[in-house]
């Protein structure tokens, strides 16, 4: 393993990323990723062989844009990033688990999370990079592949806002019960990432705890072109 990469993820403040996540239901990683990586996997969208699957957006009512799923074996960076951020989202998946009272438990490393995929027919790899253009566009969606999905994944902003691009703001919409949907903008950085909930998360309510839906998308980009790398645990 890039010993690089696992080091400063090792480092980020945990105790804060979990608070984060149980308060608001996402959480900014600042400056995992380096210049030179940003740039070492935005010139790898141009190398097909590294994929599995390439989706225009317009195609399916998507969005506009297009994005790429890698191919086994992954890139090592990328692999390196998936191995390492999963023990860390784990222990708090397992948390929540225990507030909403569901039975089960997400085994500490990626590894044996990746065989109960296997198990249930789920053998894909997820892991994806994103390119739009101006006036691109993805739609709030949520990436489920199968009965199997780890409730977070990340992603990584790999060019500069105001300088690369305009627009194409990240954004989460929470659905709660019997009330109106909440929205969130997040703007990350070059090299920054963004845990977000996969498909629900725990709110305390007044009768114990209750989920909420998250839907995940991005803004219309403006201007120039936007490349993002997204880390989803569960295969497809």
């Amino acid at each position: 393993m890039d010993t690089a990469v696992a080091e400063r993820i090792e480092s980020l403040d945990k105790p804060a990323i979990r608070e984060q996540l149980n308060q608001v239901g996402y959480a900014k990683i600042p400056a995992v990723l380096q210049a030179r990586e940003c740039d070492e996997l935005i010139a790898m969208y141009a190398e097909e062989r590294c994929y599995r699957k390439t989706i225009n957006m317009k195609r399916h009512n998507f969005g506009i844009g297009e994005y790429k799923y890698f191919a086994a074996p992954l890139p090592p960076l990328v692999n390196n990033l998936r191995t390492s951020l999963y023990p860390l989202l784990a222990e708090t998946a397992n948390e929540w688990l225990q507030l909403t009272g569901k039975d089960g438990q997400y085994p500490p490393e990626l590894s044996e999370y990746l065989k109960i995929c296997h198990r249930h027919g789920q053998t894909e790899p997820t892991p994806l990079i994103l390119r739009y253009e101006a006036g691109g566009y993805n739609c709030l969606h949520q990436d489920l592949y199968g009965t199997v999905a780890f409730p977070f994944q990340v992603v990584f902003v790999l060019n500069q806002r105001e300088v690369d691009y305009t627009g194409g703001e990240f954004l989460l919409v929470e659905q709660r019960p019997r009330a109106q949907s909440r929205g969130h903008v997040v703007t990350p950085e070059r090299g920054d990432g963004l845990i977000f909930p996969t498909r629900q998360r725990p709110v305390a309510g007044t009768r114990g705890y209750y989920q909420t839906t998250i839907r995940h998308g991005v803004s219309t980009i403006t201007a120039g072109v936007r490349y993002s790398l997204g880390i989803i645990f569960h295969e497809a």
